[in-house]
């Protein structure tokens, strides 16, 4: 009893010093709090605040160590990622940028972290109020730019590349891709992803984005048999974007490029960041985004979410099958083997969105077409700009009926094909065949021969995706 009565003394004592000794836990007066209407403030405060300002905001039972570390390791890891005491300071676009992610967070269920919720309750999003977040963010209420001639557009790309590219005489000179820097923690630039395969397209409402997201050898391979869970190691994704501009013909174009980023798996290499190597590369210099190793922070934390999903947001263009939940987008791959030819084989060499019949539209081609794309688009200024597509090039135009990202709220991904557009090149320039394929199933739609020469016409002179 003596013992007994001896170690509960102790263990009272122990307690007691833990309590007296604990670290503390920061507070201060909010500097520049987000500035949003009072209905979307009190969502915030209400479930956000515990654990994303510098309030102090602890329930009783969470002052008791050792629950008290965990909870105070929360909040600084909570603040140092999204602070709505602080972020008022920062630019518009950081300030859109953090909230998305944050409604995204929330709607993949992961914020707020489900161990805090099973003993704070109250701090649960309900559904009406996710609602009213993401109407309050409303990303698709404005387009991106105002539209530009034609001439204009290709005067701002000069000016783009005379901007981002070493001078040589004058005249801009491309980065060579083969001597890009690696990103901070080690992971090399790969110069060969301008002629993977298409994995998925999306249209960015939150940040007036274009991006293809193009798989090398290997993730096409997984992606076609359903081999994703998890990808097998080399598979390698490269997500490309672009800022977003109005055309003349209100059809929204991919203009200036942005960046590049790259998901390159090796389950034993990458073992500390979730089987993944990460990278991104901003710019036509194509500079690391990294200042230091850390950056992967950035991007396992971003993408924790979709840990049951081998932590890849996109929903690869398929017609795999696989035993769990949304994680292909078989519809948008429903396209018939009567086709002449199947476009999702081939190349990439631009897009474009119609935000009136909300449908994205993808211009394929096969490797001649592509071969013939991918110079002219690093041309340099003084150069021909125009695309002249040689004998037997073929190209296709896909148009797909829009949804929204289920995995990011503010993206619109490609849902059911609607229209098939293929063009044969006979001699440089020059169309000899035109085959439309619209509708249920995209039967072959026989048009008359003015609306097939106008079709070629675009076509043809849909402007490449500007790379570095």
């Amino acid at each position: 009893m003596k013992l007994l009565r001896n170690l509960g003394i102790a263990a009272i004592v122990l307690f007691a010093f833990l309590q007296a000794t604990r670290p503390r836990i920061s507070t201060k007066p909010a500097t520049a709090e987000l500035q949003a209407p009072i209905e979307v403030k009190r969502i915030f405060e209400k479930d956000c605040y515990s654990c994303h300002s510098d309030q102090r905001r602890l329930s009783w039972f969470d002052e008791g160590v050792p629950g008290y570390w965990l909870v105070r390791h929360d909040i600084l890891t909570g603040r140092e990622h999204l602070n709505f005491s602080t972020i008022g300071s920062k630019p518009d676009a950081a300030q859109k940028a953090m909230l998305y992610e944050a409604v995204n967070m929330v709607q993949l269920g992961a914020m707020p972290l489900p161990a805090f919720l099973r003993l704070h309750p109250a701090a649960r999003v309900t559904p009406a109020e996710l609602v009213t977040l993401k109407t309050y963010l409303a990303p698709w209420s404005t387009l991106p730019s105002k539209p530009v001639s034609a001439e204009t557009s290709i005067g701002r790309a000069n000016e783009r590349i005379s901007a981002a590219a070493n001078l040589v005489n004058g005249v801009p000179e491309r980065a060579s891709l083969a001597s890009v820097q690696p990103e901070f923690n080690g992971l090399p630039f790969d110069p060969s992803f301008e002629y993977w395969q298409l994995i998925s397209a999306t249209d960015r409402g939150d940040n007036n984005t274009l991006r293809f997201i193009l798989g090398n050898e290997t993730a096409i391979k997984a992606a076609r048999t359903g081999n994703i869970s998890p990808w097998p190691d080399n598979s390698r994704f490269a997500k490309i974007a672009w800022q977003q501009e109005l055309g003349p013909d209100g059809l929204v174009y991919p203009a200036r490029f942005i960046q590049v980023e790259f998901m390159v798996k090796n389950a034993k290499l990458y073992k500390s960041t979730d089987g993944w190597g990460w990278g991104r590369w901003r710019g036509f210099d194509l500079k690391p985004y990294g200042r230091d190793p850390a950056f992967v922070g950035e991007c396992t934390g971003c993408h924790q979410p979709l840990s049951g999903s081998d932590y890849v947001y996109t929903l690869p263009i398929t017609k795999a099958t696989v035993a769990a939940r949304e994680v292909l987008n078989r519809k948008a791959a429903e396209m018939p083997a009567s086709l002449p030819y199947q476009p999702l084989g081939w190349g990439v060499i631009t897009m474009y969105v119609d935000p009136q019949s909300h449908t994205t539209a993808i211009l394929f081609g096969n490797d001649a077409a592509v071969r013939a794309a991918r110079a002219v688009g690093k041309a340099t200024v003084g150069q021909a700009k125009a695309l002249i597509y040689p004998p037997t090039a073929v190209v296709a135009l896909v148009t797909w009926a829009q949804r929204d990202d289920p995995h990011w709220f503010g993206g619109r991904i490609p849902d059911a094909p609607e229209l098939v557009e293929f063009v044969q090149v006979s001699s440089y320039g020059n169309a000899n065949e035109y085959r439309r394929f619209a509708g249920l199933g995209l039967t072959e739609d026989h048009t008359d021969a003015s609306l097939a020469e106008r079709r070629m016409t675009f076509i043809l002179g849909l402007t490449p995706i500007d790379l570095p």
